[in-house]
């Protein structure tokens, strides 16, 4: 690795935590559903994202909230293309969100630089195909099964070692199939098939990921149910999603911290800031340990 985050090849990005900013083309995300349903203020909303401090843009188009139902083909290419064509027009650095390997392929032709599929190239048989022969950066996160039922695959005995061997099987199976390992992304899939106390234990264990699984790590933890239940307070229920994003950003700062390649969020300006702070306290720490050597 050319340096402690992982490089990606094929997608250059600061030598720090990036922060990747979220754009949900969906009338449904559990998040920001309908605020940036048409193309134009999806478009808009993405080039406030990066104005703000996102490296990159994630556009998706269909929502994988717990319980959620698929949309159709057409409608996401309808959702998406426009979206990732106009953003990359404008020098956004695109990645699409989709578990379809003809959303990802028409996306990379539009000008999308990266593919985050939640289901890790599981979902479609098509999909590590696609992304071999395009040639492009691969998000494989962590996937037990479809948003309809993912909350009852949320048992485990030893959470951290079945998620690592997981992903593991899952990175492997995306290489072989022809993704080049350097282009390779993982990550641990906070909130998909896990519970709160999951969630919990797969971030205290970030370092452990980044290093037994030696791949730059994406940390998806915006505004998510775990959060939630954090912040709630005795007998009261947990703030709503919007309110969650003080609790975001401190994640943020954990994953820079631990080593991460990126995080990715709704809301950007706050962890933009958290992960430029880590990285100051950080260089800062390595210009002293320097001057102590010169002493």
């Amino acid at each position: 690795m050319n340096s402690p985050r992982g490089h990606v090849a094929g997608l250059p990005l600061p030598d720090r935590c990036a922060v990747m900013g979220v754009v949900n083309v969906t009338p449904d995300s559990f998040s920001d559903g309908g605020l940036w349903f048409t193309p134009a203020a999806a478009v808009k909303h993405g080039l406030g994202l990066v104005a703000q401090g996102a490296d990159l843009v994630d556009v998706g188009g269909e929502s994988t909230r717990p319980g959620a139902s698929r949309v159709d083909e057409a409608e996401e290419l309808r959702r998406v293309i426009p979206v990732v064509r106009e953003l990359a027009a404008e020098g956004v650095t695109v990645s699409v969100d989709t578990m379809r390997a003809s959303v990802a392929e028409q996306a990379v032709a539009a000008g999308a630089r990266l593919v985050n599929d939640v289901s890790g190239g599981r979902a479609d048989p098509g999909m590590v195909p696609v992304v071999a022969a395009a040639g492009v950066p691969f998000v494989v996160m962590h996937w037990r099964g479809r948003s309809l039922d993912m909350n009852e695959r949320a048992t485990y005995t030893d959470v951290v070692s079945e998620v690592l061997d997981e992903l593991r099987d899952a990175v492997e199976q995306a290489v072989a199939g022809g993704v080049d390992a350097d282009r390779v992304i993982i990550d641990p899939g906070l909130g998909f098939a896990k519970q709160a106390d999951h969630d919990l234990a797969l971030l205290g264990a970030l370092d452990r990921f980044r290093r037994e699984l030696d791949r730059p790590l994406l940390v998806a933890a915006s505004r998510k149910r775990f959060l939630g239940r954090v912040l709630a307070r005795p007998g009261e229920a947990p703030p709503p999603a919007r309110e969650r994003d003080a609790a975001t950003a401190a994640v943020s700062a954990l994953a820079a911290h631990a080593g991460a390649w990126a995080v990715r969020v709704h809301e950007v300006r706050a962890s933009a800031d958290a992960v430029r702070v880590v990285q100051a306290i950080g260089s800062a720490g390595e210009a002293a340990h320097d001057t102590e050597g010169d002493a």
